[in-house]
């Protein structure tokens, strides 16, 4: 075994390196230690490597590398497929520039208003993360300038594809620099990928990292079952291993809302995640699914992409995806940092031929169970429930009237009188306030809360279930 090699090793800043060290930064991914020599050495790459590979810092390193602060113009441009993704993004980008003063990083997604975006790219940006949609939109309004690019990332280009947005990579590229360096990731290969890489990149290096996960600290469990009893062995499964919270991958929307429904009505707190829901809405499902007053997000691969859940107790494949490297990145989302992973996958006869395609993928067979050997109740009354352990609060305030989420905790523990342990995770947006209380108190925290002021002022508010 080769050792790892260390962020140490490579030609960065003293600052930059400084900052990793702090960040815990030591040891270099598999996609790190294959990409960042020829990234640095300013060569167009081409890189297979999914979610939770390492592969942002790996980006976001290269465009930091030969960034400068004191040149206010847009040097590096993250074109992803999704607001979420756009978001982690940025962050990842911040906390990596810490070590350098005044290094601005702006997202530019749709579904947020048009005139705030405006306002901050005339105050200039050194980095943009966008969705292709609404940079493509600052590009025909005259309000973005990107000929100063000089590093364009493409991350998830597969999924972007799969969006339908080639024609909008292609017109964003056409208004970089011509000099620019281009990085392209994608957790899949296929030739349309190939097709756009002729066009954007020049003579680049193509790296591909094996996926890191399956086996080792994932359990993969396949159930053999009628397509009639799909839905309801997803509720055994849930009864039986009680995870704490679990992502469960439909092919279809409609799907994803039949089984939510299903769900729902054995008092399972379920949510589906599908490309029909608003922006809003979305928004809404995950800081519910992510701060545990919901113990299922039911989702479509495209809908869950880009998600950052870090704690997931199980994922359930209730269709087997016919895509071999979309199965790994499933089951991928499960068993993070160390902790032992729980994959169980719903298989009808139909569908064996995909998944021996995963038995040859992974170079090892799957282990076949019966429904029959889960915990059996007959009686409804005696199935534990699975309810999520918080509920959220709504609030009609959030970063426009000054809220922090500071605030809020005061609020709650002064004087509405909850401990720290009844209030969990707090979420600020523009204009709305996610707050997840202990489900036992929600209700009459909601009330005492309602009725008082919160920074000298009375909000809106509802209990959202």
């Amino acid at each position: 075994m080769h050792p790892t090699p260390l962020f140490s090793s490579l030609a960065l800043s003293a600052p930059l390196l400084a900052n990793l060290e702090s960040l815990g930064y030591h040891a270099m991914t598999p996609i790190q230690a294959a990409s960042l020599p020829p990234m640095l050495e300013q060569r167009d790459i081409i890189a297979q490597a999914k979610t939770g590979s390492g592969k942002t810092a790996a980006f976001s390193l290269g465009i930091l590398s030969k960034l400068n602060p004191l040149y206010f113009a847009i040097q590096g441009l993250v074109v992803c497929p999704t607001r979420e993704l756009a978001d982690q993004v940025s962050n990842e980008l911040r906390r990596l520039a810490r070590a350098t003063d005044n290094i601005k990083v702006l997202t530019l997604c749709g579904g947020t208003a048009m005139r705030p975006q405006i306002a901050s790219l005339e105050h200039g940006a050194h980095i943009v993360v966008g969705t292709p949609g609404r940079l493509l939109d600052h590009i025909s309004r005259g309000t973005i300038n990107l000929n100063t690019v000089q590093t364009l990332v493409l991350d998830e280009a597969d999924r972007m594809v799969d969006m339908g947005f080639y024609d909008e990579i292609y017109k964003i590229a056409e208004v970089c620099s011509p000099r620019r360096q281009t990085l392209l990731f994608s957790a899949t290969y296929p030739d349309d990928i190939r097709k756009a890489t002729h066009q954007l990149l020049r003579d680049p290096v193509e790296i591909k990292v094996e996926s890191q996960h399956t086996g080792k600290h994932i359990e993969q469990l396949f159930y053999l079952v009628t397509p009639e009893q799909r839905n309801t062995a997803v509720a055994e499964l849930l009864h039986h291993y009680q995870p704490v919270s679990t992502i469960a991958f439909c092919n279809t929307k409609i799907h994803c809302r039949e089984l939510t429904d299903e769900l729902q009505s054995q008092g399972i707190s379920a949510l589906a995640l599908h490309g029909d829901l608003e922006q809003r809405d979305r928004d809404e499902v995950l800081v519910r699914f992510a701060n545990q007053s919901c113990s299922v997000l039911v989702a479509t691969d495209v809908a869950a992409r880009g998600l950052d859940i870090q704690t997931l107790g199980a994922v359930i494949n209730v269709d087997v995806s016919k895509d071999t490297e979309v199965h790994i990145h499933r089951i991928g989302r499960t068993g993070r940092a160390g902790e032992k992973g729980l994959a169980l996958s719903l298989a009808t006869p139909g569908e064996k031929k995909w998944v021996r395609l995963i038995e040859e993928y992974q170079g090892e067979k799957v282990h076949w169970h019966e429904l029959t050997e889960l915990n059996q109740y007959t009686d409804p009354a005696s199935r534990t429930l699975l309810q999520a352990p918080m509920q959220s609060i709504c609030i009609m305030g959030g970063k426009k009237d000054k809220l922090r989420p500071g605030d809020l905790l005061g609020a709650l523990t002064g004087d509405v009188g909850l401990s720290k342990e009844q209030v969990g995770k707090i979420n600020v947006f523009e204009f709305m306030t996610y707050v997840a209380l202990d489900r036992r108190i929600a209700s009459d925290a909601l009330d005492k809360l309602s009725r008082g002021n919160i920074k000298g002022r009375q909000f809106r508010m509802r209990l959202i279930d």
